[in-house]
C-alpha cells in the first residue's frame, strides 16, 4: 500500500495543520491505550500470581522491545513510518482484543498474560522507530521541533488519564473491561492514521546503490550517528541523561517519600509537581515551535536540572517537595524536548528510524537498568548519597552538551 503523498512544503504552523492534528491525536490515543494496557498486565499479573511472578510478566516486555529496536528502525526505514504504525498498532489492538475475550469466558493464567506481554514488547520494537520518523514526513523541517513539543503534550495528557481511566476499567469489569478499553483506544487511533497523509522521502545511499540489505542498511544508520557532529555528543547526552533521571525517579522516589513519611498521597503529589513541569516544558516548544541557541539551552537545562534532582533528596516538607519537582520537571522536561527536536531535525529524514531506534535502546533498554542498582544503592547508602550521584551522572551528560562543538552551537531551523 503506497504512502499518500502531500506537497514537499507547507508554510501552514504544524498546530493549525489538520493533517499533523490527526496524527497528534492518534499518538496520543494509542499511549492512553498503552497506559490503560499495562496498568491492566500489572493487575491481572497480581491476580493470578505472587508478586515476584508479577514482576516477571510485566518486565518481560522489555526483552525483546530492547533486543529487536535497532532492527525496527530499519523496518521503518525501508517500508515506510506510516505503513509500519498502521500495522504495528493493528496488531497490539487486534491481540489485546482477543485476550480480553479469553479473559471473559476463562481465567488461562499466567501464561497467556506473558505471551501478551512479548507480543506488545515486540511490536513496539517496530512501532517506537516508526513514530519518530513519521514528523519528517508530515510537516516541514521548522516545524519539526513544535511537533515534538505537541508529542510531549500527549505524553502528558496519557499519564494523566491512562491510569484513572484503566483503574475504573478494572473496578468496573476487572481485567478483561480494562484490557477491552486499551484495545478499543487503539483501534480508535487507526482510522486518524489511515487519514494521515504523509510524502516520500529519498532514499539514503545505501538503499539507493540497489544491493542493499538489512544489516547493510543498519551500518549505515549507525554510521550516520558515529559521524554526525551532533549526534554523536547527542547520544551521549540522552544517555547520562536518562541514566541519572530514571533510578530516582522511579524507585528513588518511592524510597524518599517513605522515609519522609509522606505516603502514598505524598509520592502522588510529587509526580503530580514533575508531571506539571514536564508539561509546561512541552508546551511552550508547541506555542514557540523554536528556542534559540537549542544545544547551549539543552546543556543549560540539564545541569541545573540535575542540582535539582539532588536538592529533591535534602528537602523534608511535602510542598518544599513539590515545588522542587516542579523545577525537575520543567528543567528535564524541557532538555528532553531540546534532545528529541534536536534529533529530528538534525537527522537525515532517511535515516530517522534507525537514529529514533539508537535513542530508544538508549532509554527503554540501558537507563532502566539503573532502577534495581538505586533500590540497592539507597539500602547501602541512603537516599541522599545516590540522588547526588544520579545528579552528578545527569550533569555528565550536560558537560558533554557544553563540550561538543557541534551539540553546543546547534540550532533548530528558523
Amino acid at each position: 500500500m503506497p504512502d499518500t503523498l502531500v506537497p514537499p512544503a507547507t508554510s501552514r504552523a504544524a498546530h493549525r495543520d489538520p493533517n499533523v492534528l490527526r496524527w497528534v491525536a492518534a499518538y496520543t490515543l494509542s499511549m492512553v491505550g498503552d497506559m490503560v494496557f499495562y496498568l491492566a498486565l500489572s493487575w491481572a499479573a497480581v491476580q493470578n500470581g505472587t508478586p515476584a511472578q508479577a514482576g516477571v510478566v510485566t518486565a518481560v516486555s522489555a526483552v525483546p522491545r530492547a533486543l529487536l529496536m535497532l532492527g525496527g528502525g530499519v523496518v521503518a526505514d525501508r517500508f515506510g513510518p506510516r505503513r509500519v504504525v498502521i500495522g504495528s498498532d493493528a496488531v497490539r489492538c487486534g491481540t489485546v482484543l482477543a485476550v480480553a475475550a479469553v479473559l471473559y469466558v476463562t481465567d488461562p493464567g499466567l501464561w497467556l498474560l506473558a505471551l501478551l506481554a512479548v507480543v506488545f514488547g515486540t511490536v513496539d520494537a517496530v512501532f517506537l522507530p516508526a513514530v519518530g520518523a513519521l514528523p519528517a514526513r508530515m510537516t516541514t523541517k521548522d516545524q519539526l521541533a513544535r511537533v515534538q513539543g505537541m508529542r510531549g503534550l500527549g505524553i502528558r495528557f496519557a499519564a494523566v488519564v491512562g491510569a484513572p481511566l484503566g483503574g475504573l476499567g478494572v473496578a468496573v469489569g476487572g481485567s478483561a473491561a480494562a484490557f477491552a478499553c486499551a484495545g478499543l483506544l487503539i483501534a480508535a487511533s487507526l482510522p486518524l492514521l489511515i487519514s494521515t497523509r504523509v510524502r516520500e522521502l529519498p532514499a539514503d545511499g545505501t538503499a539507493a546503490a540497489g544491493d542493499s540489505t538489512a544489516w547493510r542498511d543498519l551500518r549505515a544508520g549507525l554510521r550516520h550517528i558515529r559521524r554526525h557532529r551532533v549526534l554523536a555528543p547527542l547520544m551521549i547526552t540522552i544517555a547520562l541523561g536518562d541514566l541519572g533521571f530514571v533510578g530516582p525517579l522511579n524507585v528513588g522516589l518511592t524510597l524518599l517519600a517513605d522515609e519522609r513519611g509522606w505516603g502514598a498521597s505524598g509520592m502522588g503529589w510529587v509526580l503530580g509537581g514533575f508531571g506539571t513541569g514536564a508539561g509546561a516544558a512541552a508546551l511552550l516548544l508547541a506555542v514557540r515551535g523554536r528556542v534559540p541557541r537549542a544545544g547551549l539551552v539543552t546543556a543549560g537545562a540539564i545541569i541545573p536540572g540535575a542540582a535539582a534532582i539532588a536538592a529533591l533528596a535534602q528537602v523534608s516538607a511535602l510542598p518544599a517537595a513539590v515545588g522542587v519537582a516542579v523545577l525537575v520537571g520543567l528543567l528535564t522536561g524541557l532538555s528532553g524536548a531540546m534532545c528529541g527536536a534536536l534529533l529530528q531535525t538534525a537527522t537525515d529524514p532517511a535515516y530517522l528510524g534507525r537514529v529514533t531506534a539508537v535513542a530508544g535502546i538508549v532509554s527503554l533498554g540501558i537507563a532502566p537498568l539503573s532502577m534495581p542498582l538505586s533500590a540497592a544503592a539507597v539500602g547501602v547508602w541512603g537516599t541522599g548519597p545516590v540522588f547526588t550521584v544520579s545528579a552528578l551522572v545527569c550533569a555528565l551528560g550536560g558537560a558533554v552538551a557544553l563540550c561538543a562543538p557541534g551539540l553546543r552551537r546547534a540550532e533548530l531551523p528558523g
